[in-house]
């Protein structure tokens, strides 16, 4: 008999937990699993996508933080479903999934924690432990994660590590010098990605000051920053009162992420922390050697002078340095990025992450 398997997430935007989340419901064994999605808040690029390999997708349509209507009907549809899981991911889902799993009689519950959080207040950690301690377990897709929570109250033994997983890199269907000239740059250019969304945590400020150090010592090096968020604007204003216009460019939210990817020359995380970043891990599948700072989560993949390099938080001219370094010595891009892949394909696959999950869930069926 199959077992069912309800994921809840807060949206189906095209963000880290989402991406893993679909990858996870596309892949497990459907004779096995019959899976459905809800999404709290709205849907998103991710809910065709789910539609297309034949997973149900619910959106409760919840508007405010703390919405008793969303709960009550996110109940009603758990009552009708009648899951034996329900895995939620991140707080804003664990707070609505772990309440209706005990209303509804739900046999497991699994709550997911994604990211080294250091913006949480007691409130927010106090909802953490209470969940944590009395759910059938939590994953934590890094080790950094992990050992955060535990230190926060959470009982080590329920805690679960599932890295993420990431799947091949796909041949891009664009040439260099056409995605130049798409981006209106010079033939000669050389490309420094940021993928992220544009907010507090990422420091996009660091990078944008690394584009400007570069700039001092050679003409050629562009930084694209894509994504979108809450501090774009006051990017934009920074960037222009930098003067660098005409060496960092805002793409802002791209569907097509995977086609650029492999025309970078280096990839960029500046971020203050992570849990697990996506954009690290796809960027090094693709061989894209990755310039990062050195924090929970990125240590977890980027082997420092192995398969790129790590700096300290802030550290703008570190950043710089090995940008130059790496575009100045192509054999060495090379080897550091031929590195990151073989490490995503060894360590890293979906494959591996899907084999988890499932351990996992007939562990606590079982």
């Amino acid at each position: 008999m199959k077992r069912r398997i309800l994921q809840i997430i807060p949206t189906l935007d095209r963000a880290g937990a989402e991406k893993q989340m679909g990858l996870l419901v596309r892949g497990l064994p459907r004779d096995e699993f019959d899976v459905h999605v809800c999404a709290l808040t709205r849907g998103g690029p991710l809910e065709a996508e789910l539609a297309e390999a034949g997973v149900p997708v619910t959106v409760i349509g919840k508007r405010w933080r703390l919405d008793p209507q969303a709960f009550w009907r996110l109940k009603r549809y758990v009552d009708r479903l009648r899951p034996d899981v329900i895995q939620s991911w991140m707080l804003a889902a664990n707070t609505y999934g772990y309440p209706v799993a005990r209303a509804c009689g739900v046999p497991c519950y699994i709550a997911g924690q994604r990211c080294v959080d250091p913006w949480k207040g007691q409130v927010e950690l106090a909802a953490d432990r209470y969940i944590g301690r009395r759910c059938s377990a939590v994953v934590a897709n890094s080790p950094a994660v992990r050992d955060f929570y535990a230190r926060h109250g959470l009982p080590l033994e329920k805690i679960r590590v599932v890295p993420n997983g990431v799947p091949p890199a796909e041949a891009s269907n664009t040439t260099r010098r056409q995605l130049l000239a798409e981006l209106g740059l010079p033939g000669g250019s050389r490309l420094v990605g940021l993928v992220g969304r544009l907010w507090p945590q990422k420091r996009v400020k660091d990078a944008i000051w690394a584009a400007d150090l570069l700039k001092v010592i050679r003409d050629d090096v562009h930084l694209l920053v894509i994504g979108d968020g809450p501090a774009r604007d006051r990017l934009w204003k920074f960037r222009d009162q930098v003067v660098i216009r005409d060496k960092v460019h805002f793409l802002g939210h791209r569907d097509d992420v995977p086609r650029l990817l492999p025309h970078f020359d280096v990839l960029w995380s500046t971020s203050g922390y992570e849990g697990q970043s996506n954009s690290v891990m796809e960027a090094m599948a693709c061989g894209v050697p990755v310039v990062a700072t050195d924090v929970p989560g990125t240590r977890d993949l980027v082997a420092a002078e192995a398969t790129g390099y790590l700096v300290p938080v802030g550290d703008r001219a570190g950043i710089a340095r090995h940008t130059n370094r790496l575009l100045n010595d192509a054999e060495l891009a090379r080897r550091l990025g031929e590195a990151g892949r073989e490490r995503m394909q060894r360590e890293f696959s979906v494959e591996k992450m899907v084999r988890r999950y499932v351990a996992l869930y007939r562990e606590l069926l079982g």
